[in-house]
């Protein structure tokens, strides 16, 4: 009896401890694929309008939000008592002319076709005229690697044309591969992202900044590229804010019409691709002269991030936090498109917009709020630049230095269940270990980046928050689907990249299987709800770019 008495007493406590499983079982349970595909269907509807800043979308977007977040009961998440932060944009479209004289003739290009381009200098009228080429490999200064495509050559008033991505140096030991010392080897270093090269070119005083796109390396065709800026485009701030800083046209063209200049300046495109790959290559002038003419029409916006806050239930460590991100916005609507005008974005980001939604909810229905607080941050103009959430990462609503942790949501996985999840930039911090042990009670494994060259760290709102020194965690679709052949992801994958990534078709589809989704999002749920309730703090890697910010931050702390 008395053995039997101590049995049920010791079952009795750990009843009322509660295991972890046991006390989130509730919350992991309410995220379902039914709830998830409701909010998609909602976000990405005809009637959302493609979800663009500063329009019909907008508000029909950041109203749903904040109904569903009242309806959880969660409170308001800026400390003014809304559930707003307004974020200052400048709506600005640009229509432009371009051409170029090499070999004598002069080429008219067509817009969105051949090229595409913008001015960022917020005048109403931008010139380029007779501007001489220059072509300057990768454009990318970077001091740590000993690489300079600039040398001492002086781009000022002139237009130079740049490849796409990192410089993809052969490693001198294995020419097959590529040198892990250099550039990260595989994996894009910021000085591949098209931002850097635009601001580098402005640094350097160029007039005209072009960008040739390649399919492979940019990991999305060039449509991708047309529909993106073709339309009306943002930024952060006002016609007044410093216009002569950017570089007066920041444009991409076809690989094709590339081939076509550099041949008609008598010069050949590949062997100067190859002269690029070289620490030693120097620009190089081409016997062609460029013109641009850009007018642009701006409008001021005050678009918005949406908040909602769950208060932790300690009475210190409430006032630290643990931040979820997804990007309400997408491209909106095109009314000069033939056919389908709406870019629905369900996948992106309807999709990660309604995942986080449901980790909102799913934090509910705990039996009591973890220690720390929990701020759900829905961030406007993602695909215009990361805004919404630089905003806030340079004008946070609560302290940075006591933000544990983001983690960013950018899409899902639509296909089904997987042994495996992607992180995104791995290695980076310690919130992996954290994720790998939440997996495996998933019965699951992480994986590496399978396209690291493509550059998807610094493609999303939690680099804005990396940047800042806060440990990010992103993470992708798993690869190996349970019950499909081998290459079944990377194949999905291509299609949605083919067909669907930044195109009005980005639509709910007919063979779409959320239980992959489901159990990504209530994997993301645990990872969150580990850091709001564990003693450690998640802490950057030792060798990440990022882990001295954080260490200067927390000196203040």
């Amino acid at each position: 009896m008395t053995r039997y008495r101590i049995i049920v007493a010791f079952a009795f406590v750990l009843l009322s401890c509660g295991t972890p499983d046991g006390n989130i079982t509730p919350a992991l349970n309410s995220i379902t694929p039914e709830d998830l595909l409701g909010h998609i269907k909602t976000l990405s509807s005809d009637e959302f309008e493609g979800r663009a800043p500063g329009g019909k979308g907008e508000e029909l977007t950041v109203a749903y939000l904040i109904e569903q977040f009242q309806r959880m009961g969660l409170k308001p998440g800026n400390p003014d008592s809304s559930f707003i932060q307004e974020v200052p944009l400048l709506g600005f479209t640009t229509r432009t002319t371009a051409s170029y004289v090499a070999g004598g003739k002069r080429k008219n290009l067509k817009p969105l076709e051949d090229y595409v381009a913008v001015s960022r200098r917020f005048t109403p009228t931008v010139s380029v005229k007779n501007s001489d080429i220059v072509f300057v490999g990768y454009g990318v200064v970077a001091p740590e690697y000993g690489w300079d495509d600039y040398k001492d050559v002086d781009v000022r008033g002139k237009t130079i044309l740049m490849l796409i991505n990192d410089p993809p140096v052969p490693d001198p030991s294995d020419p097959g591969r590529l040198d892990p010392k250099m550039f990260k080897g595989n994996a894009m270093t910021y000085y591949g992202r098209w931002t850097y090269k635009y601001e580098i070119a402005s640094q350097k005083g160029a007039a005209a900044a072009i960008i040739i796109h390649e399919t492979g390396p940019a990991g999305y065709p060039f449509e991708v590229v047309s529909g993106s800026w073709g339309t009306e485009n943002f930024d952060i701030g006002s016609p007044n804010r410093g216009p002569l800083q950017r570089v007066a046209i920041e444009a991409w063209v076809t690989t094709d019409v590339a081939r076509e200049l550099f041949s008609s300046a008598g010069k050949n495109f590949d062997d100067l691709k190859k002269e690029a790959l070289k620490p030693g290559f120097r620009p190089v002038m081409l016997n062609a002269r460029m013109t641009f003419h850009a007018r642009t029409t701006m409008r001021e916006v005050l678009s918005k991030n949406v908040l909602a806050l769950l208060e932790g239930s300690d009475p210190v460590l409430k006032d630290q936090y643990v931040i979820y991100t997804a990007h309400w916005d997408h491209l909106g609507k095109d009314e000069t498109r033939a056919g389908d005008q709406i870019f629905n974005g369900a996948l992106d980001n309807a999709s990660g917009t309604a995942g986080m939604l449901e980790i909102a909810e799913a934090f509910t229905k705990l039996p009591s709020p973890p220690k720390r607080s929990v701020l759900f941050l829905a961030v406007t103009a993602e695909e215009q630049g990361l805004l919404g959430a630089k905003y806030y990462a340079e004008n946070p609503l609560y302290p940075l230095a006591k933000t544990l942790a983001n983690i960013n949501i950018d899409g899902m996985n639509q296909w089904g269940r997987t042994r495996d999840i992607v992180v995104v930039g791995s290695g980076n911090t310690t919130l992996e270990n954290i994720l790998q042990s939440e997996a495996a009670a998933q019965g699951r494994v992480l994986k590496d980046d399978p396209e690291p060259e493509k550059g998807y760290f610094y493609r999303s709102d939690h680099f804005e928050f990396a940047k800042k020194g806060v440990p990010a965690l992103y993470t992708d679709s798993g690869t190996e689907y349970i019950g499909k052949p081998e290459g079944y992801g990377e194949q999905k994958r291509e299609e949605y990249t083919t067909n669907d990534y930044h195109k009005p078709s980005d639509e709910i589809k007919p063979d779409w299987d959320l239980t992959g989704a489901v159990e990504d999002f209530r994997l993301l749920f645990r990872v969150g709800h580990r850091v709001a309730t564990d003693q450690s703090w998640p802490e950057w890697k030792p060798g990440t770019e990022f882990r001295a910010v954080r260490e200067e931050m927390m000196k203040g702390k």
